[in-house]
């Protein structure tokens, strides 16, 4: 998002935060509202361009809002919605966009206000290792011919059994973003928001052979002290990598395992 965007959703997203925390474990069923505005204004593009128009008056795009959406959803984010639509949008583009992600902070703060955070967080892992290895999967949710109705209903199939209700309500929305960031990715950055929910960084973290305690406690005190909060280690154990371990941080990488020195060590001859 451009500079004007990203100002109007960082609002928002503080307006609408204090509503989650006054409604608590009922916030992923407005998040729900939110989301099902959204894909409404995705959908919609004379809707878009009527609700981002520059030239509109904000309490014309306002009583828009509240007219459209009625008695359909709740008060208190009805009127929420009419303050994002006052603000400024750089593209019409980035009003869905914000919409999504205001809906998905929503889940998040009803997961943690329920105590499943950490489940949620867990899931999304789980699921983001699956489809790095399920080449297949991949294929069938970018597929051309796979509309978003779908992707949703093979989402559902896949995972449904396995994670928490409020993981799958929010991996089904990775279908708005899969054709542009892949499924892995999108499963990724789902996760990323999650430990950020809970001021906290996430380290993918693969190793040869499983870590001690005493080994996770050095790491994740040391990553602690490098990145300034606290960090949550999602270890994966791959013997193909020989020995030692690779970390991930965000783009961060630091590798140091056998492989890599291995392969680096075959660069520098071969040139």
């Amino acid at each position: 998002m451009r500079a004007a965007s990203q100002a109007s959703l960082t609002a928002a997203a503080e307006r609408f935060e204090t509503l989650w925390q006054q409604v608590g474990a009922d916030a992923a069923q407005l998040g729900a509202q939110v989301l099902a505005v959204a894909d409404v204004v995705r959908a919609n593009g004379q809707l878009r361009r009527a609700l981002t128009d520059p030239a509109a008056p904000g309490e014309a795009k306002a009583a828009l809002v509240t007219t459209l959406l009625g008695s359909s959803t709740d008060g208190r984010v009805v009127d929420l919605l009419a303050g994002v639509v006052r603000s400024r949008w750089s593209h019409e583009s980035d009003l869905a966009e914000a919409l999504e992600q205001l809906g998905r902070e929503a889940v998040l703060a009803g997961a943690e206000a329920e105590g499943v955070l950490d489940t949620v967080e867990e899931d999304l892992f789980r699921t983001q290792r699956f489809l790095v290895a399920q080449r297949d999967v991949r294929e069938a949710l970018v597929a051309r011919v796979t509309n978003a109705a779908a992707r949703e209903e093979l989402i559902r199939q896949l995972f449904g059994p396995a994670v928490h209700p409020l993981t799958l309500m929010l991996l089904e929305r990775i279908t708005h973003q899969i054709d542009r960031a892949g499924s892995v990715s999108a499963v990724g950055a789902l996760a990323d928001a999650a430990a950020q929910r809970r001021s906290r960084t996430v380290a993918v973290v693969t190793s040869s052979t499983p870590l001690t305690r005493e080994q996770e406690d050095r790491l994740r005190s040391g990553l602690a002290r490098a990145y300034g909060r606290q960090v949550q280690l999602n270890i994966t154990v791959d013997p193909s990598v020989l020995g030692g371990m690779r970390v991930q941080v965000g783009p961060d990488v630091i590798d140091g395992t056998v492989s890599a020195r291995v392969a680096d060590a075959r660069r520098r001859l071969a040139g």
